[in-house]
């Protein structure tokens, strides 16, 4: 069984992944602001109260793990108009933060329409709701993901479609060829399975899969 750490382990994505780190038996240290309001008891789990953008705490906090699972989300409305730099300054923290740990093995949850899936996915995706609710938040994922890509770390880039609060079902698409992208729908719990089951996966490092139902 291995160490996880997951960072924004207290809602959405990252809760799920918790819950399923948990269920399949590895250690997990959930990392947030919010940590001690994670309604969960677990002997092999840890949680950390802290600030993914503050240095000296995340770099604590990935200390010996085998994989680090970036989950962080935006709670802030005002983001969607005015934008963020949440992603870019806590993404720099942790690459960072693993590099000085030497631990390379990195999951990171974007989302579909990020990077160079922008644009791919379908005409009302596209056209309507990405430019109206999701660029400006997405610019700084953008920024995110290019400081992964290059970094020397074992990096994989989640692209996650829309999201709901459905339970896992196991059964999505996990599509790596750009050729493949399109639109769709995904429940947090089954980002999260996909995210337990393939943390170690070698064939996925460098890969920036776009998952939905």
């Amino acid at each position: 069984m291995a160490l996880i750490l997951v960072i924004g382990a207290s809602h959405g994505v990252g809760l799920e992944t918790v819950k399923a780190g948990l269920a399949a038996g590895h250690q997990v240290r959930a990392f947030a602001r919010s940590a001690p309001t994670i309604d969960l008891t677990d002997p092999k789990l840890t949680k950390i109260t802290g600030d993914a953008r503050v240095r000296g705490e995340v770099a604590a906090a990935v200390q010996g793990v085998d994989a680090a699972i970036y989950a962080v989300g935006s709670t802030n409305p005002s983001d969607l108009i005015f934008g963020t730099t949440l992603f870019s300054d806590s993404t720099r923290v942790l690459v960072d933060a693993m590099q000085d740990a030497r631990v390379r093995r990195l999951l990171m949850v974007t989302g579909a329409g990020a990077g160079n899936s922008r644009g791919r996915i379908n005409v009302l995706y596209d056209n309507l709701i990405f430019p109206l609710m999701l660029q400006r938040v997405y610019n700084d994922k953008d920024v995110a993901e290019d400081m992964v890509m290059k970094s020397n770390l074992d990096w994989t880039i989640v692209r996650p479609g829309l999201l709901t609060n459905k339970p896992a079902t196991g059964r999505y698409k996990v599509l790596t060829e750009m050729k493949d992208w399109c639109g769709g729908l995904i429940s947090r719990a089954d980002v999260a399975d996909f995210l337990i089951k393939h943390f170690d996966d070698p064939t996925l490092i460098g890969k920036t899969p776009l998952l939905v139902d």
